[in-house]
């Protein structure tokens, strides 16, 4: 386990951010490096920023993640695989008993960065209580992978969080939002916003900045160990119809969108493996996918950030990437 010690009176420890590179890496790595942390990037690609140490490795080899690990006060899991139900199967599992077991040996706190797939389709709010009840074959595996670390847990062999976030927007979330995808990136340019399912369903979106603030803290608070969190997210959600006139609004274009049906998602997804897999998640935008943090906002105070604000900052960071 690293050796933390205190600057200025702030308590300094090594975060090892496992899957850098993504969104939630991204931003949590900004997280950590502003409050002068030690941080630790490790990706396959050898992904780098400006102040944070990096490791190549690949979470499927069991040594190249005790590597990874080695030395770290707190693990966070922030990996992403392709978007392909088959290698979700095969190396998901794999890597969660690599974590796992390179926590064990190096006593160090994981942090599970998790979706809510394995609560299929859901009547009523989202909460930590809600039942694994997965209607797809990836919120299957999730389900899996997700008892694979509660198993541990309460075995109390791990010391371990489960901290899950609703869909994403925000800085970083270019390459894994289906907001930006089909709607902020289509506006800007005066084409038309796409959706699919409906576009008067409200649909909770989970703030990338308000995760890495959410991670820090859970990070930080020893009583916090042991248990899912739900990760700071404004409610009430916003209807597509809704996001359609606030990101035009923003940009100064007209409110126009195109609701792709069913069919069209399906029959694209012969041509697009990526859209077929996407497919079987449309279930999503079909119901009120109301995504509750009430627990993390009253035990830690915390506000999350409203959509409008989270919208012109994400606006601002676009427009200083270039995009």
């Amino acid at each position: 386990m690293g050796n933390s010690n205190s600057i200025s009176g702030t308590e300094v420890k090594t975060h090892t951010i496992l899957g850098a590179g993504g969104s939630i890496g991204n931003s949590l790595a900004d997280e950590l490096l502003r409050q002068n942390q030690v941080v630790k990037l490790v990706s396959r690609s050898g992904f780098s920023m400006p102040g944070a140490d990096t490791v190549k490795g690949d979470l499927l080899s069991f040594p190249d993640t005790v590597k990874a690990v080695k030395g770290a006060d707190v693990v966070y899991l922030c990996a992403g695989l392709p978007y392909r139900y088959e290698v979700w199967k095969e190396q998901w599992p794999k890597i969660m008993d690599h974590v796992i077991e390179a926590c064990i040996k190096e006593n160090a706190l994981l942090i599970f960065f998790d979706n809510v797939y394995m609560y299929g389709r859901v009547e009523g709010k989202m909460t930590e209580q809600t039942p694994y009840d997965p209607c797809s074959k990836k919120g299957e595996v999730r389900a899996r992978i997700s008892l694979m670390l509660e198993e541990e847990m309460m075995k109390r062999n791990i010391r371990a969080i489960i901290a899950r976030a609703a869909d994403l927007y925000g800085p970083y979330s270019v390459q894994s939002s289906v907001l930006y995808m089909m709607m902020i990136a289509n506006l800007k340019k005066g084409k038309k916003a796409q959706w699919m399912g409906s576009m008067k369903q409200p649909h909770s979106f989970t703030y990338t900045l308000d995760c890495a603030k959410g991670l820090k803290l859970l990070a930080d608070d020893p009583k916090a160990r042991n248990q899912v969190w739900h990760l700071p997210t404004s409610n009430p959600g916003l209807t597509a119809e809704e996001w359609v006139r606030l990101i035009a609004d923003a940009y100064q274009s007209d409110p126009k969108y195109t609701l792709l049906k069913n069919w069209m998602v399906s029959l694209a997804g012969l041509l697009n493996k990526t859209i077929g897999e996407v497919y079987e998640m449309i279930y999503q935008q079909e119901m009120n996918y109301h995504f509750d943090s009430t627990k993390f906002n009253t035990y830690f105070k915390f506000t999350p950030t409203s959509y409008e604000q989270g919208l012109g900052e994400t606006i601002r960071f676009l427009e200083k990437i270039g995009n």
